[in-house]
């Protein structure tokens, strides 16, 4: 696992790290110290750490004229045992929404497990952003972890669809895959 670094191309456009806005902003970042862990492994120093010991997270871009942020995930998603949604929410999730940012679009290729507990965290997302017509898109979840959600009342709050599964996010620019995403729920919509 302590090679599975962020999805790193986008540097030379954002770095979280340097964005006045961010809530990591300021953050340093040894390429050496391994003090993460996930299941007793050590992950990828570049994580980033928001008050959960088990998922971490790395903002790869946030466009604030666009109002959309793109954040990958890795580790365990519990929010039966460590309320991880209330973490995401409260420390991360709403800065965002302060500074403008309604459309999230969330990356689990690296989420391995997801426990869910209770909808209130995702239900005020949804109310936070749904009067700047803002959506949570859920992108490239591992199969169990994607039929966990769809099983779960989250279906109601986040975009999960098998189509937004398998898109080849990495090839496109944080832009192409923002209008990709956003294309998608304007059909949905319709």
């Amino acid at each position: 696992m302590q090679d599975l670094e962020p999805f790193y191309n986008w540097h030379f456009q954002y770095l979280s790290q340097e964005d006045t806005l961010s809530p990591f902003y300021g953050r340093t970042y040894s390429e050496t110290t391994y003090d993460k862990t996930v299941y007793n492994y050590y992950i990828h120093p570049q994580w980033d750490e928001f008050g959960s010991s088990t998922l971490y997270i790395k903002v790869l871009f946030a466009d604030y004229d666009q109002k959309f942020v793109i954040i990958e995930m890795i580790g365990e998603w519990n929010d039966a045992i460590n309320n991880d949604i209330m973490f995401l929410k409260r420390d991360v999730i709403d800065i965002f929404i302060e500074n403008g940012i309604s459309q999230f679009i969330l990356i689990g290729e690296n989420v391995l497990n997801f426990f869910y507990e209770d909808d209130s965290y995702y239900q005020e997302w949804i109310e936070d952003i749904e009067n700047e017509a803002g959506w949570i898109a859920m992108l490239n979840f591992q199969e169990h972890v994607f039929l966990e959600m769809l099983q779960s009342p989250l279906k109601h709050y986040l975009i999960l669809n098998e189509e937004l599964q398998s898109v080849n996010w990495r090839l496109l620019k944080p832009e192409k895959l923002y209008e990709l995403i956003d294309d998608f729920v304007i059909r949905k919509l319709e």
